[in-house]
């Protein structure tokens, strides 16, 4: 915490210039001026409510800069501090990430010993007890891997998707895939509507791409970099941002948020102070691999054919169906606007929860934006609908974030954003953070939902009819790119800590994993409208006692 003294000899000499009273009087004045300015200032203090950024010049952009010499090479990594708190949660959070044992890839490691889904196959078992299938049983089925020479596999680590549908009503439903550790796997479906149904099991990764990806974490946590453009005056210099830095002799600026801890770091400038840092930018990405690794990074398919944990739901006639007991309604504009009316609704995070605003704005017709003259991608984004009384905002949530050139004075964290809102019957937040901390190890986001999860629960303390929706990871479309930096296998770890994290707290999922999954459209980062459609219909914008107005 930076605290800005002030001077009282500087702030008190232009008044006493031409000042014609006795020095006597003049000093008595300035005392009792200063007694009470002591007194005041020690009563905010007793009341722990002062804010000491109040002293801070207006004309500052960072709330913190402070500069680290290096003398020797060094390394900051947000990830090498996590608290004793934050700790023990990690620690806890390691049996629900822990992944099996891939095999190490050596220099004279073959192509043709990896697994090949065209040698691959899987078995739809028979029905336990015999006869034929009915709704509400459970398929199972055995898959077996093979390499490329078409030997079983002898260790286990692919990474697999599997789905059961039909495309002629369209219904589908989401597997469950267990891995036996040994190059063989079992999928379990959930059978719920009558009529024929296809199996279709997916090899996103093998288990040695899984080697490669834990790997470049491991060794290139920082392979996706930041920019930031400093400037004063006629001066500008860009650096490199990241939450992990090394260096030799060159110095750090230290963006750590005062209330949440969160840290960030910027290489600092030659020639600008770090209070100059202005805008915030996605930099680029360090491609490390070698050439046969890269062959590793494919989509694959094994096979197309005409659980143990539940899904959460399914589609039937290309509406999602939820399990947990939920009535879903198939929402029209007017609909939702009656479900919203006399609503704010403030949505937090990345692009994929902000296609929720971009769906409500498009949606409804009375939802108007208000042009607030910001980022289109960051935000802050408002719309309001003056009819029904209905305010929908979207905010970005702080870096890591890759999105183009924005405003360092509108990175906002979500844990502070959250402490902000009133709260109440007729607040409804939505968050959805994971996508941009794929690249990073999972104590970077452990941290940030954690701050989360206490500010989700101070906001349902001091206002507890509030509604808080959280969006899961979801899978999607896998280049090169993508799988280095946004693999369905980091979507999947981080997907698994943040269910844990907000378990058995009162919010709403919404598990865009299995309603993406489970439907005919292709995956995509960003899903289409069917499915978007299907996850806001989903009641969770509305609490129980709004459904009977949303018919």
């Amino acid at each position: 915490m930076k605290l800005y003294c002030i001077s009282t000899h500087q702030e008190m000499l232009p008044l006493m210039r031409g000042v014609t009273c006795r020095p006597f009087r003049s000093l008595k004045v300035i005392s009792v001026a200063l007694f009470t300015f002591c007194s005041i200032l020690m009563v905010l203090l007793y009341k722990g409510n002062i804010d000491w950024m109040m002293f801070k010049p207006t004309n500052k952009v960072s709330r913190t800069a402070t500069v680290k010499p290096s003398a020797q090479p060094v390394s900051t990594c947000s990830f090498d501090s996590l608290s004793p708190e934050e700790l023990l949660v990690f620690d806890s959070l390691k049996e629900a990430i822990v992944w099996p044992e891939t095999p190490s890839l050596k220099s004279d490691s073959s192509l043709n010993d990896t697994s090949d889904p065209r040698r691959s196959s899987f078995t739809i078992l028979p029905r336990s007890g015999g006869g034929s299938w009915r709704v509400g049983d459970q398929l199972q089925v055995s898959i077996a891997i093979r390499d490329f020479h078409g030997r079983p596999k002898k260790s286990g680590g692919d990474v697999l998707l599997a789905r059961l549908h039909n495309s002629t009503f369209p219904a589908g439903v989401a597997g469950h895939v267990v891995d036996h550790r040994n190059g063989s796997y079992s999928a379990f479906f959930s059978l719920l509507w009558e009529g024929r149904a296809q199996v279709e099991v997916v090899l996103v990764h093998p288990s040695e791409a899984v080697t490669v990806l834990q790997k470049l974490t491991e060794e290139h946590p920082d392979r996706i970099y930041f920019n930031s453009l400093f400037q004063s005056g006629s001066v500008s210099e860009t650096t490199t941002c990241n939450v992990c830095l090394t260096g030799t002799q060159q110095r750090f600026c230290d963006y750590t948020d005062l209330r949440t801890g969160e840290p960030w770091f910027c290489y600092k400038p030659h020639q600008l102070d770090c209070d100059a840092r202005i805008s915030h930018a996605r930099g680029g990405f360090r491609q490390t691999l070698k050439s046969t690794e890269e062959k590793l990074f494919q989509w694959y398919d094994i096979n197309r054919l005409t659980f143990k944990t539940p899904p959460s739901g399914y589609y039937y006639k290309g509406a999602w169906q939820a399990l947990d007991g939920t009535r879903v309604h198939q929402f029209n504009s007017r609909s939702i606007s009656q479900c919203l009316k006399g609503k704010a609704v403030h949505i937090f995070g990345d692009s994929t929860v902000r296609q929720w605003y971009e769906y409500l704005t498009n949606s409804l017709p009375d939802l108007k934006e208000f042009d607030l003259q910001t980022s289109k991608q960051s935000g802050p984004l408002m719309a309001l609908d003056y009819v029904n009384k209905i305010s929908v905002t979207f905010r970005s949530h702080g870096p890591p974030i890759r999105y183009a050139s924005t405003s360092v004075s509108q990175l906002h964290y979500v844990a502070n954003e959250l402490d902000s809102v009133l709260g109440g019957t007729n607040t409804v937040v939505v968050i959805g953070v994971w996508s941009h901390f794929s690249t990073f190890p999972v104590e970077v986001y452990v941290r940030r939902l954690l701050n989360i999860r206490k500010a989700v629960a101070r906001l349902l303390s001091r206002a507890p009819g509030s509604t808080v929706v959280i969006r899961t990871a979801n899978p999607k479309e896998m280049t090169l790119y993508e799988s280095l930096t946004n693999s369905d296998w980091f979507s999947l770890q981080r997907d698994k800590v943040l269910r844990e994290i907000f378990r058995g707290m009162n919010v709403r999922l919404v598990d865009a994993w299995e309603m993406i999954l489970a439907h005919h459209l292709p995956h995509k980062l960003h899903p289409d409208s069917d499915i978007l459609k299907n996850m806001i219909s989903a009641e969770s914008l509305v609490t129980v006692q709004d459904k009977q107005s949303c018919k």
